[in-house]
């Protein structure tokens, strides 16, 4: 079994940023793509960016193409996301979640393992 923690989420502005931080216990990530999502009040999860078990490929939603960034420390089972320039649409809960099969995949039931989510709401 592997549990996820998300944090690093907040309330920030317009145009600012946040970096959210996925963390792992129970099982070494090394060997399994992650991927980052997010769910809107009213809307459904959706798929934002994914990163190789490497770390050396990764996939993102054209929307978030150049604002946000994902990466990976393996040696401390940890999975990242930075987000610039965000908008008051980026507002959502962001979940992690992994997969053993390290598809490096959009489709949310391609993922074994999701954390709890943490909150970003960004102010206009």
């Amino acid at each position: 079994q592997v549990q996820l923690v998300e944090s690093g989420g907040g309330l920030v502005q317009a145009g600012g940023s946040l970096r959210l931080s996925c963390a792992a216990s129970g099982r070494a990530l090394s060997s399994y793509a992650m991927g980052w999502f997010r769910q809107a009040p009213g809307k459904e999860r959706e798929f934002v960016v994914a990163i190789s078990w490497g770390g050396i490929t990764t996939y993102y939603t054209n929307s978030m193409k150049g604002r946000f960034t994902i990466s990976r420390n393996n040696a401390k089972n940890t999975v990242y996301l930075q987000m610039n320039s965000l908008k008051p649409e980026d507002t959502a809960v962001y979940y992690c979640a992994a997969d053993p099969r390290s598809r490096l995949s959009s489709n949310k039931l391609d993922y074994d393992y999701w954390g709890q989510g943490t909150q970003v709401t960004v102010s206009s």
